[in-house]
């Protein structure tokens, strides 16, 4: 059996008789009556009862007839599906992202993607870069958030941010009236520093501010901010891990005036040799990208276009 036949069986139903339902779908009743004798083959007997102009259903009939309905219904709804899909409107985004840039930033992303993608299923899982890459490349994940660079040429960039690296303190410290500090400054304050790792660059200056017998945490990130929540210690750390902090004026943040521009690089990146990526999946990175413009943690941000086919 096929849909026309389906449909055609439906359309009898609801017009009551073969002459009607012929009109209703503008097709020849020798039609009507080939479609309907090709399916009771196919459901082993008689479907109506014919009698004058009209037709009434026979039990077998009746019987078929909610599953006829679920079925056209189903047809239909895959229709509209691949269509929306086409269109970024309907389908799943996939994303494995660092916990450092799970926060307010990707939050609000997501929130503008759901507000005109309300269709789309979108799943996010947090885990380390190397993690994210065997993710990406096994198909767990169509899309990664990881730090750059990175070192897998089976992977491609979609976007590359870059953020500063801050000195951040509770607002109870007794340097956070100041706008900037030198690192004299930090070694004389007294408080632990945390030691949340980024990268090289952090490691070199964290031996130029440490001072003997001071106490050093090396600790996560989020543990980082936690302690600073505390009003405990000072410490480096992205304006996207505590941006929600600094504007609610929980957490502040300054410039070391004599010591190094530090920042972290992160990269959106998907598998270099799978299909291009879906409309949803396109759309969700132009919202990624809107908002990472807008957010004030990233100091620059580089879309590789060519790598996106037209809408």
């Amino acid at each position: 059996m096929d849909y026309e036949q389906l449909l055609t069986f439906e359309r009898i139903v609801r017009e009551g008789s073969f002459s009607k339902a012929a009109r209703s779908l503008n097709i020849a009743q020798p039609t009507i009556s080939a479609r309907i004798q090709a399916l009771e083959v196919a459901v082993g007997g008689a479907l109506f009862r014919r009698g004058g102009r009209s037709v009434s259903l026979t039990e077998r009939g009746a019987s078929f007839l909610p599953y006829a309905q679920q079925a056209l219904a189903i047809l239909a709804e895959g229709v509209e599906t691949a269509r929306l899909s086409q269109s970024g409107q309907r389908g799943r985004v996939t994303l494995a992202t660092m916990q450092s840039l799970s926060g307010s930033f990707l939050g609000s992303a997501i929130a503008s993607f759901y507000r005109t993608h309300p269709q789309v299923d979108l799943a996010v899982h947090i885990a380390h870069s190397h993690e994210i890459i065997a993710m990406l490349i096994d198909g767990i994940v169509k899309l990664g958030l990881i730090g750059y660079p990175f070192h897998n040429h089976n992977l491609r960039i979609l976007l590359r941010l870059r953020e500063s690296l801050d000195l951040i303190l509770p607002v109870t410290h007794l340097l956070a009236s100041q706008k900037e500090v030198t690192i004299e400054q930090l070694q004389r304050a007294g408080s632990p520093f945390l030691f949340a790792k980024w990268n090289a660059s952090i490691d070199m200056l964290m031996q130029q501010v440490a001072v003997p017998g001071q106490p050093m945490l090396e600790v996560p990130f989020n543990v980082a901010r936690h302690l600073l929540l505390e009003g405990i210690g000072i410490a480096f750390l992205t304006r996207a891990s505590v941006e929600e902090e600094l504007r609610t004026g929980s957490l502040v943040s300054m410039r070391v005036s004599d010591g190094p521009a530090l920042y972290r690089e992160s990269a959106l990146v998907c598998p270099a040799h799978d299909e291009p990526p879906s409309a949803a999946a396109r759309d969700f990175v132009r919202t990624l990208t809107a908002e990472a413009a807008n957010s004030s943690a990233f100091s620059a941000i580089h879309q590789d276009k060519k790598l996106w086919p037209e809408s």
